[in-house]
C-alpha cells in the first residue's frame, strides 16, 4: 500500500508545482503553440464549431492545417458534417472541387469580390472573369480553393480586406501565420461586426456571391 501511495503522491505534486505555461489545454495543443491555437479558436469560432471538434479533425484525419477551414466551409455549404467531406477527400481521394460538385455546387462559393488580385490569386480569378456565366466551367485546382477559402475566413473573421491577406500570401507566408499577424494587428478584438462576417460566410455557402470578376 506504501508503494503505491508514494508515487501518487509525487505526481500530485507535479501537477500542482509545474507552470501553468508548460501544461496543455483541454484540446491537447500546448499553451506553447499560441499561432496554431489561435487559428483553430478563430476557424471554431467562425464556423461555429467547438475548437476540440477542430482539433479532433486535424489530428484523426491528419488534415493540413490550412485545409481545415476548406473542410467546415464545404461541410457549411453542402449542409453535411465534416465527417462526410473528410470521407471523400481522404478516402475516396477526390478534389476539393470535385466534392463541390458532388453536391450540387459550384465554384462561384469560392469567389471573393476584390478590387484587384495579386499572386497566387490570379489564375483562380482569370478563371471567375473568363467564365462570368457559367461558373461550372471555373477550373480550380486544389491549392486555389485552399487559398481562397482562407482568404475568405480570415478577412471576414478579422473584419480586414481580402487583398490584405491576398498580399501577405504572395509573400509567401501560411494562413497560420497570416492569421496570427493580423490578430495581433487588430489587438484581437471583435465586437459587434463578428456577425457581419459569419453572415458573409453562410451567404456564400448558399451561393449569393456577386458572381462578376473585380469589383
Amino acid at each position: 500500500m506504501k508503494n503505491a501511495i508514494i508515487p501518487l503522491m509525487v505526481l500530485i505534486f507535479v501537477i500542482l508545482t509545474v507552470p501553468a505555461s508548460a501544461q496543455h489545454v483541454s484540446t491537447g495543443i500546448s499553451i506553447a503553440d499560441g499561432e496554431l491555437r489561435s487559428f483553430y479558436l478563430a476557424i471554431g469560432d467562425y464556423y461555429r464549431v467547438p475548437e476540440p471538434r477542430v482539433v479532433h479533425v486535424k489530428k484523426h484525419y491528419r488534415v493540413r492545417d490550412e485545409e481545415l477551414p476548406v473542410v467546415f466551409y464545404l461541410a457549411s455549404c453542402a449542409r453535411v458534417e465534416p465527417d462526410v467531406i473528410i470521407d471523400l477527400r481522404l478516402r475516396q481521394k477526390m478534389s476539393w472541387l470535385n466534392i463541390t460538385f458532388h453536391f450540387g455546387l459550384t465554384p462561384e462559393i469560392y469567389y471573393v469580390p476584390v478590387q484587384r488580385v495579386s499572386p497566387p490569386y490570379g489564375k483562380a480569378y482569370g478563371h471567375y472573369n473568363k467564365h462570368a456565366h457559367d461558373y461550372k466551367k471555373v477550373a480550380l485546382v486544389d491549392e486555389d480553393v485552399v487559398n481562397l477559402v482562407n482568404m475568405r475566413f480570415i478577412s471576414d473573421y478579422h473584419r480586414i480586406a481580402p487583398e490584405m491577406v491576398m498580399d501577405m500570401r504572395g509573400q509567401g507566408k501560411r494562413f497560420v501565420l497570416i492569421n496570427e499577424e493580423v490578430r495581433k494587428g487588430k489587438g484581437g478584438h471583435h465586437g459587434e461586426d463578428d456577425d457581419k462576417g459569419k453572415d458573409k460566410h453562410q451567404e456564400g455557402g448558399k451561393g449569393k456571391g456577386k458572381g462578376k470578376g473585380n469589383n
